[in-house]
């Protein structure tokens, strides 16, 4: 299939052509890349296009194009290793408290995770500033990081062993004496993204409407049980982030993401020899993407608060449009923290974990080959020439884990905050034919989004954000699979039933500067919804138009989706899920229950400069 054939396709956002590749799929040979109709967008230095422009309450403001990255592909990828328990007796201060706890079962894991402010090196690579400046090394940014790195540790739980993790602020402190920057608060209200917790240890503003300052420390219970005890609703992936009121975009931003792996014992436990045996060990490997943005020196650092000068001091270091109301997209892209990292791989299958931890930005995933090509003014910098899918991805989960069966798909497409696991093999193409020792293949990111109020679809911009190098045969057979039949969902109630359901209708919409649901901003003293526990309603959630898109998430437990529009769901719909990727007017109705704790939640757009400005509602289960 041609690219021009590939934009007729169009882009429907939030789960269509972009969500389903299903009309892809069918496709015969591969998808090519016509040079002759590339975007004209294309420009020769930073200095030939006009500087983005971000938009908040005071108005627009510039932002900085990057210093280019020269050497990219040097870095190896970070992959994340699971987080060591401690003993709570060595904490020091205050004791868990069970009272504190709603539903108390006695932990079988202990985690301590610090707060803290760090040195975080997105790339080693030399790189070369608008002015001309060169550096023989990206200078280090400093962030707020879950035991001070970005992405912070991860914590590889299980089902049947209840965690307690205590998260304490040492933000306070700056032990490296590092320029602290002008975004990015430092304090913290940790939001497990989206474990089944009780509102004290959901971390969401409803609950808590102050964060914990510096000082202050949170246990929070992880109960890793299923609703019901019903090992269909069990989860597979989840994510740890900051969620304090009106900064949770900065705080994000600068480093507050952590990954949260849940494997349940015998069936999906991360042994490949046992149970479903999918890929696990050491090729079960999740991959975190982050567009970010860097300071050039130069351009005004402008917004609420902010002093409208040029910062030369944070030239190469991180630079965040200053309280974004519309969105934030950064022109370099990183995954697990490094910007275009290379990863060797064995000549075998891997179970790849994606996760969307950008402020703004969406995704679609190709495995390519092709030869790189450095491309100033360009958002990714790199671009992939002559470039052609190579392999596809065998789609196995969602957001709220495992599907019932696979799906392969020629792409994988992510919304802020959404999750999707797939199994690549490695050891041949999609043709049939073998991979070769020193064989390249790149992760790419086909989908161009200039400004965070949508996606502008595929445009020809293909960057390459992973070089995944073909290594050797693994030492042992490999003996992982991807069975027909993964986990067997809750099945959805028949029609009739869901019709006699309590239905609520949320409305996404835009008030001047103030994003608003059901016309009104985010109030942490009120309730738009008193559900009972233990009930079961259709929410409606439909985006008002104007032009965005929204990813809407929601927190307690996870939604099926019954339909879009007039539409059934799309196939990667058909799976729990948390994250609504909402395209523009878009209605989607689904059906959620409401299990076993009671208390005040959240529901908000995952465009996180969205929710920093009031798209956000408070909901309760009550007895």
């Amino acid at each position: 299939m041609k690219r021009r054939d590939l934009i007729k396709l169009g882009m429907l956002a939030g789960g269509s052509a972009i969500l389903s590749s299903s009309g892809l799929s069918s496709a015969a040979g591969y998808i090519n890349r016509d040079l002759e109709i590339r975007n004209t967008k294309l420009k020769k230095s930073p200095a030939d296009t006009q500087k983005p422009k971000f938009s908040n309450g005071s108005g627009e403001g510039d932002m900085p194009f990057s210093p280019l990255i020269l050497n990219p592909f040097i870095d190896p990828l970070p992959i994340p290793q699971p987080l060591q328990q401690t003993d709570p007796r060595t904490w020091g201060g205050p004791a868990v408290n069970p009272s504190e706890h709603q539903i108390w079962v006695k932990p079988k894991e202990f985690y301590r995770i610090k707060l803290e402010v760090a040195p975080h090196s997105f790339s080693s690579s030399r790189v070369l500033f608008s002015d001309g400046t060169e550096m023989a090394k990206l200078p280090d940014s400093t962030i707020y990081g879950f035991n001070g790195t970005f992405p912070g540790p991860m914590i590889h739980a299980t089902y049947g062993r209840p965690a307690i993790v205590r998260f304490e602020n040492h933000l306070g402190n700056n032990p490296y004496g590092l320029d602290l920057g002008d975004f990015g608060r430092p304090v913290f209200l940790t939001h497990l993204h989206n474990g089944h917790s009780a509102p004290e240890s959901d971390g969401n503003p409803f609950h808590r409407h102050h964060s914990y300052e510096p000082g202050e420390v949170c246990d929070n219970l992880y109960l890793n049980w299923p609703p019901d005890g019903d090992p269909r609703e069990k989860q597979s992936f989840l994510w740890y982030h900051d969620h304090t009121h009106e900064n949770t975009s900065t705080n994000v931003y600068k480093g507050m993401v952590g990954l949260y792996t849940l494997y349940d014992p015998d069936f999906d436990c991360g042994d490949e020899t046992k149970g479903l045996r999918l890929p696990g060990f050491e090729y079960d490997i999740p991959m975190a993407l982050y567009d970010c943005r860097l300071d050039d020196g130069v351009t005004p650092h402008n917004g609420l608060d902010q002093d409208g000068l040029p910062h030369p001091e944070n030239l190469g270091k991180l630079f965040f449009g200053h309280y974004p109301n519309h969105g934030f997209v950064g022109d370099i892209f990183t995954v697990n923290g490094k910007a275009y990292p290379y990863l060797e791989v064995k000549r075998r299958k891997y179970r790849l974990r994606f996760l969307d931890c950008s402020i703004a930005r969406w995704y679609e995933l190709m495995l390519m080959t092709g030869t790189p090509r450095l491309e100033p003014g360009m958002d990714g910098q790199w671009q992939l020439d002559n470039a052609q899918q190579a392999m596809r991805f065998t789609l196995i989960a969602g957001d709220g884990g495992l599907r019932a069966t696979p799906l392969d798909r020629n792409i994988i497409a992510l919304a802020p905050a959404k999750r999707r696991e797939v199994v690549v093999d490695f050891s041949r193409y999609m043709d049939g034919s073998p991979t070769q020792k020193g064989d390249v293949v790149y992760l790419c990111n086909i989908l161009t989004m200039d400004e965070g109020r949508k996606p502008d679809g595929r445009e020809g911009e293909i960057v390459p954000m992973v070089k995944i190098i073909i290594g050797d045969d693994p030492d042992v057979p490999d003996l992982s699979m991807v069975p027909p039949v993964l986990r067997e969902l809750p099945p959805l109630p028949p029609q009739s039933y869901l019709n006699g359901l309590r239905h609520r209708r949320f409305e996404l919409e835009r008030d001047g500067d103030t994003w608003t649901i059901n016309d009104e901003p985010f109030d942490p003293t009120i309730s738009l919804a008193d559900v009972p526990k233990n009930s079961e309603e259709v929410w409606i959630i439909e985006n008002g138009g104007g032009g965005w898109v929204h990813p809407m998430h929601l927190h307690q437990e996870e939604h099926r989706v019954i339909r879009r529009d007039d539409n059934p769901p799309f196939p990667e719909d058909q799976v729990k899920e948390d994250v609504i990727a909402l395209g523009e007017g878009e209605e989607v109705r689904v059906y959620r229950k409401f299990r076993t704790f009671t208390g005040r939640y959240v529901a908000h757009c995952h465009n996180l400069a969205h929710e920093d400005h009031a798209m956000m509602f408070g909901w309760t289960i009550v007895p």
